[in-house]
């Protein structure tokens, strides 16, 4: 194996230096020579209430803002917010925070919607915040279900922890999923 070229001196030569970025990238694509890549697990941080969670990138079709209308829904529960017009398609919208019995979300200028990308449940789920796309790598991982004052325990999956801060990932899919979820009638 030759000795690694130092990018620098192929600045004169764009030809070259291409080629040597390309043979690096196919190197630790790879895995080969050099540190291993560490896996990458990607989530969208959220706020309810003081409290931050995760949701697996996979499970979130989209983000937006809470809609200017929303159409009340008679019967339904409380946290049962109402149905939106999103772009032609209608999208239940729900307090959870409400839903998880910890009081209603205040609606602010952070406030948003996450659309829940369920094959058969649509859903948008109102948060305070959300915090934007959040990395972490297979060892930040543990199977600890932290406690959270929002009690949504049952439906954590695990957490991701640097440093101090816990980072509990919050399933989507079970939530919307469970008897809680889908008892949207009032009684």
């Amino acid at each position: 194996m030759s000795a690694p070229v130092e990018l620098v001196s192929l600045v004169k030569q764009p030809f070259e230096l291409l080629r040597e970025i390309e043979r690096r990238s196919i190197t630790a694509h790879s895995g080969e020579g050099g540190a291993a890549m560490q896996a990458e697990w990607v989530g969208i941080g959220f706020r309810i209430g003081d409290e931050q969670f995760l949701a697996s990138r996979e499970q979130v079709r989209e983000v937006l803002m809470l809609p200017d209308s929303m159409t009340r829904v008679p019967g339904a529960r409380r946290w049962l917010l109402g149905i939106a017009n999103l772009r032609g398609h209608l999208l239940p919208l729900v307090d959870l925070k409400l839903l998880l019995g910890s009081g209603r979300t205040a609606l602010r200028r952070t406030t948003r919607v996450i659309s829940v990308n369920h094959r058969e449940i649509p859903a948008g789920l109102v948060v305070d915040e959300v915090q934007g796309f959040r990395r972490f790598t297979d060892h930040e991982f543990s199977q600890t279900q932290p406690e959270t004052a929002v009690r949504c325990e049952r439906y954590l999956a695990g957490e991701y922890r640097r440093g101090d801060v816990s980072w509990p990932i919050f399933d989507l899919f079970g939530f919307i999923e469970s008897n809680l979820f889908l008892q949207a009638a009032d009684e």
